[in-house]
Order: structure tokens, then C-alpha cells, then sequence
């Protein structure tokens, strides 16, 4: 059974950061490329960031700069450092994992910018 279970999710003040974490189970974590997705409430869930099985990273042109992806093969995990963190990037956060035609999906994790 694949699982990715996010955490690091929490409520933070403008300006402030914060570290997500994706730990992946059930398939060959190196064989995936993995990305982070978020959803606000009424928007479409967009890409935050992406990470290829080679290391090659690609960002949303909100992020860049403020958020840094990496992946870690031998702990089957992939993380989300944010910084400089803005009221517009609350949403749900959603690790996800896709090879081709296979594509799995975190529970998603609540990351709140407000004052």
C-alpha cells in the first residue's frame, strides 16, 4: 500500500518559516519524481515545487526564492523549506509522487500565514 504522509504543517505569522516533510512508503522512492501542491480555499490545487529523480528542482514563480525543495533517497522522503512566508501562501499542502502513469497523493497538511 503507497502512503506519503505530510507534516510540519502549522500557523505562522508574516515573514516567518516553516519546514514540511513528505515520508513515502509502499514504492521505490528514487524511481519518482516528487513535487508539493497547494489548494486555498476556492482556488485549484497548483504546483509549489517539484523535484526530478536526477535532483533537478522547478518552482512556482510565487515561491521562488522563498522556498527550497530537496529529497533525501534514503529516507524515502522529500521536504518543503519555506521562508519569508506570506498570507497568500495559506493553503493545504500536498506532497506528490508520479512516474509515468502511476501518481499518488498525501492527506495534505494546513500551513496558515496570518497575523
Amino acid at each position: 500500500q503507497v502512503q506519503l504522509v505530510e507534516s510540519g504543517g502549522n500557523s505562522v505569522q508574516p515573514g516567518g518559516s516553516l519546514s514540511l516533510s513528505c515520508a513515502a512508503s509502499g514504492i521505490i522512492f528514487r524511481l519518482y519524481n516528487m513535487g508539493w501542491y497547494r489548494q486555498a480555499p476556492g482556488k485549484q490545487r497548483e504546483l509549489v515545487a517539484g523535484i526530478t529523480t536526477g535532483g533537478t528542482t522547478n518552482y512556482a514563480d510565487s515561491v521562488k526564492g522563498r522556498f527550497t525543495i530537496s529529497r533525501d533517497n534514503a529516507k524515502n522522503s522529500v521536504y518543503l523549506q519555506m521562508s519569508s512566508l506570506k498570507p497568500e501562501d495559506t493553503a493545504v499542502y500536498y506532497c506528490n509522487a508520479n512516474l509515468i502513469r502511476s501518481q499518488y497523493w498525501g492527506q495534505g497538511t494546513q500551513v496558515t500565514v496570518s497575523s
